[in-house]
């Protein structure tokens, strides 16, 4: 009899204890929290890519859209690719390695509208031969797009942000734009154009 009594009492004994209530509850609530604020942190920071990239697409684009860039000397991919890259200043180290981009000329803004390649599931921007390079020259309507991929920390986020495929942790970051080139006068030769 004695036996059965000693686990009892010693159970009783534990619930009625109140020391390090505290300390346990604590241990059951931290990693919730923790997990929420690293979570709301990481969606932070992907927003905060998400703007730096729109920005820096926007403000690049105006140099096509203008006609400064086809212009001068440095019209190359690689040059918009680090002009893009220098106006993303705090992810200039990973940009380089990060960015891909598409720039493509069109007919008629109908003809953009049709594009297939605007649709996410049929275009890879991760692939050479999908991606293009065609600045336009007067009046041709461009089409700009600029990928990013961010790599993501917080565990358990991952699968709900991530939409590189299962396992990468990254996020596909991309910004739009689409305009007609201003009627400049050109007298370098440009890129060809993409189909």
């Amino acid at each position: 009899m004695p036996r059965i009594r000693e686990p009892r009492r010693l159970f009783q004994r534990f619930a009625r204890a109140r020391r390090g209530a505290t300390a346990v509850e604590f241990a059951l609530v931290s990693f919730p929290f923790l997990l929420l604020l690293f979570g709301i942190v990481e969606l932070a920071m992907v927003f905060i890519v998400s703007t730096t990239l729109e920005a820096a697409t926007e403000s690049a684009s105006r140099q096509i859209r203008t006609g400064e860039f086809q212009t001068s000397a440095g019209n190359t991919k690689a040059d918009f690719k680090l002009l893009v890259c220098t106006k993303m200043s705090w992810l200039q180290a990973s940009c380089s390695t990060d960015l891909s981009l598409d720039v493509r000329t069109f007919a008629t803004f109908n003809d953009l509208a049709n594009y297939p390649q605007l649709n996410p599931a049929t275009y890879n921007p991760l692939d050479p031969a999908a991606n293009c390079w065609s600045p336009g020259e007067p009046t041709d309507i461009v089409l700009v797009r600029t990928h990013y991929q961010w790599k993501l920390y917080t565990p358990l986020l991952n699968n709900a942000l991530q939409n590189m495929g299962a396992g990468s942790n990254k996020r596909m970051i991309n910004s739009i734009s689409a305009f007609r080139n201003e009627p400049f006068s050109s007298t370098l030769p440009v890129g060809s154009k993409c189909s």
